[in-house]
């Protein structure tokens, strides 16, 4: 198996797994205990979590985004590296491999916690108490 084609194959698995998490179900708990608007709710959550996945951009598309950027500076850093050793296309192949995990990977926890934050505030704003 050649370096092309280890890079693509964990490109695109990192893709499809951080795509499938994609804000990995994650609701905000909320103390409906003496919450003036709990009839809301239900109601609220919907709205809210439509709102956070605008806000946030979504997992799986700030996940690409970050593997294709890291994938770019990896692979430019690797194949500099490369060079010094005599081989500058394994270098640029590794470094873009590991430039992409990377990447993706920041991007998308990055993405998350975008997500939970603009999902508790949207129901704080609201009027619910959020737990978490």
């Amino acid at each position: 198996m050649n370096a092309k084609y280890k890079t693509g194959l964990l490109f695109i698995s990192t893709l499809l797994i951080s795509g499938c998490y994609s804000q990995g179900g994650w609701t905000p708990t909320v103390d409906s205990y003496n919450d003036q608007n709990s009839r809301f709710i239900n109601q609220d959550m919907g709205d809210c979590q439509e709102l956070a996945g605008q806000a946030s951009g979504g997992t799986a598309k700030e996940t690409a985004i970050g593997a294709g950027v890291g994938g770019l500076i990896g692979g430019a850093a690797g194949a500099a590296i490369g060079a010094f050793t005599g081989n500058p296309g394994a270098g640029a192949a590794m470094g873009a491999a590991a430039g992409g995990f990377g990447g993706a990977a920041k991007q998308g926890f990055s993405a998350e916690e975008s997500y939970k934050r603009a999902y508790s505030d949207c129901m704080r704003n609201r009027g619910h108490k959020v737990v978490n």
